[in-house]
């Protein structure tokens, strides 16, 4: 970024947020958001996302086109900034995206995690470039390797494998393209997204818990797997927590784009609409969602309100409350309750939902966001590196990764539970 841009924007910063004004104004969302474009993260060419530096280019082009989406009292020279700073993101991986083949055997299926930006830009701009991206990111859907079940695996190095974590880049992307590129095979797009989910269900769920654990081997040779089960699921030991944080983003976002959807067609009344499709995949979701958030608030710490790093063990030696798994699940519970997924933000359910939401963001505010004195730039810590399925994915494993300080993984997370936050209140 030039010294003018950075100069500009450390006077933006500056100008509009002190810390006493965010804290009672409560636009955390916006303070963190221009200290994410100050840091420059979530442009892949700047090298600075490592080994899933197409993941946080996409996670940060959701988060932020969703706070430009909410409004959030967002004045027009910072909102032209925060959608710059989109193009700029979605710029940097239109290379690296655009040839299908290597689209499939280069990436994981993290790399669909752009496609939502692209398809917004092009219909905005025309851009060719970009129509051109999103045509080889479905593709390579195509070419992606699938186990016998037709489950997508998640990244060809890794044979058979099957993450809860894709589901964040696959499913939206392909939904949006299914109902705004594709009407010809609609239909056939929608029914594989549910079928991705109900895999994933019937190799993860935890019956004791009501969890989903990080993933499973179909081929049930993983160091991992337990050659004991009986129903032969190939699930993997352990719920990581920003594993289930991503399938809990990835169903509800997915529920409020298939019901605004709906909503929408019903005026138009178009034959080629997936209408049986998306209305059954609704339903699978919307129940799923509903108990997945049960469990998931039965595991929250009594004291913190926070969610641990391997999550159906919260109160194991070694185990600590993980700061992008909880923002997640407060992001989730409370769009949940906002959009009327889980219960009545008025009823005596939707409360309890709402108060454990506010304490566990109340918590992370008071113990993860760090302000920057220097240059008033708010950063963000407790944030897990990488947990890959390519180990022995044993409980110590995940307790022992790497803690990370201004991951945009934590940092993009919080931007959203504090949307959400914000809007509540």
């Amino acid at each position: 970024m030039h010294q003018y841009r950075r100069f500009i924007l450390l006077l933006l910063l500056k100008s509009v947020f002190s810390f006493v004004s965010a804290t009672t104004s409560g636009k955390f969302s916006t303070w963190m958001t221009t200290s994410i474009i100050i840091r420059s993260q979530g442009i892949a060419s700047t090298g600075l996302g490592g080994s899933s530096e197409l993941l946080q280019a996409g996670f940060v082009q959701k988060t932020f086109r969703r706070l430009l989406e909410s409004g959030g009292n967002i004045n027009d020279s910072r909102s032209q900034l925060i959608a710059e700073y989109i193009t700029k993101s979605v710029d940097s991986i239109v290379p690296r995206v655009s040839n299908a083949t290597e689209d499939a055997l280069t990436y994981p299926l993290d790399r669909l995690s752009n496609g939502n930006n692209l398809i917004a830009l092009y219909n905005e701009t025309g851009n060719s470039s970009y129509l051109e991206a999103v045509q080889a990111l479905r593709k390579s859907v195509d070419l992606q390797r699938r186990n016998r079940e037709d489950g997508l695996w998640y990244y060809y190095v890794y044979p058979e494998w099957s993450y809860l974590d894709g589901m964040y880049s696959f499913a939206p992307f392909h939904l949006a393209y299914a109902l705004n590129q594709s009407e010809s095979d609609a239909e056939n797009m929608v029914e594989d997204v549910l079928h991705q989910f109900s895999l994933l269900w019937d190799h993860c769920y935890n019956e004791e818990t009501g969890l989903l654990v990080h993933g499973y081997d179909e081929s049930l040779t993983a160091v991992w797997v337990n050659q004991n089960d009986p129903k032969k699921t190939g699930a993997s030991p352990h719920v990581w927590g920003r594993s289930l944080g991503w399938m809990m983003m990835t169903i509800v976002d997915s529920l409020e784009f298939i019901s605004s959807s709906l909503s929408f067609n019903s005026s138009l009344s178009s034959p080629e609409f997936p209408t049986a499709s998306l209305e059954k995949l609704h339903g699978f979701l919307l129940h799923r969602f509903q108990s997945l958030s049960a469990a998931i608030l039965a595991v929250a710490d009594n004291t913190t309100g926070g969610w641990f790093q391997v999550v159906e063990e919260p109160y194991r030696e070694g185990n600590y409350i993980e700061s992008s798994a909880s923002a997640m699940f407060v992001y989730s519970l409370l769009k949940g309750v906002r959009l009327g997924f889980l219960a009545d933000s008025d009823g005596p359910e939707g409360r309890v939902y709402i108060a454990a939401a506010q304490k566990a963001y109340r918590y992370i505010l008071a113990t993860f966001v760090v302000r920057n004195e220097t240059d008033g730039t708010l950063g963000y810590n407790g944030t897990v590196s990488v947990c890959s399925l390519n180990s022995t994915a044993s409980f110590e494993y995940y307790v022992n990764q790497p803690i990370s300080y201004n991951s945009v993984l934590g940092s993009a997370a919080f931007i959203l539970a504090s949307l959400e936050y914000e809007t509540l209140n």
